[in-house]
């Protein structure tokens, strides 16, 4: 009689689907803005649909408010909030000024999610923020986007006057 060897079948472990939301953000609600808000919109979540390897978890969009502080963007406390409770892994963002034209606000931000492993990517930028240089550029571009946020305000103030 034949010997009959059992072969078990490997254990195949799926690698999750990273749950990605965007964030999109325009200062104003004037036309050019607001075809800039759909725009974001759209493109996002058309990038995190197609991408086989990625959960869609949401677009979190603030239109008509300015960047220089996060208290009146209930869509941006909306997607920290998600986030700090474990819904999204990935967070992507044209750039870093759509996230936050205040510097303190964006680096105390970041660092809160990196505390939950989740990682803001910057497209514009090329800016991950789990990266280990990611910080460091971060600080540079941030502050950049603050100082511009000044001068267009000074720019439009002298402008008035």
């Amino acid at each position: 009689m034949p010997k009959i060897i059992k072969i078990k079948p490997k254990k195949v472990e799926l690698k999750p689907k990273l749950r990605v939301a965007a964030y999109a953000r325009v200062s104003t609600d004037e036309k050019e803005q607001q075809r800039s808000f759909s725009a974001q919109i759209s493109y996002y979540n058309d990038l995190i649909q197609r991408n086989p390897e990625w959960k869609f978890s949401g677009i979190y969009a603030d239109l008509g408010i300015s960047g220089t502080s996060t208290r009146n963007r209930e869509e941006f406390h909306r997607l920290i909030a998600d986030c700090e409770q474990g819904k999204i892994d990935l967070v992507l963002v044209k750039s870093i000024s759509r996230f936050a034209r205040n510097t303190v606000d964006s680096l105390s931000t970041i660092r809160k999610l990196k505390e939950k492993g989740v990682e803001v990517y910057f497209e514009k930028e090329n800016i991950w923020t789990l990266d280990a240089k990611g910080e460091m550029l971060l600080t540079i571009m941030s502050s950049f986007a603050q100082e511009e946020s000044r001068s267009i305000s000074e720019n439009t103030t002298w402008g008035k006057r």
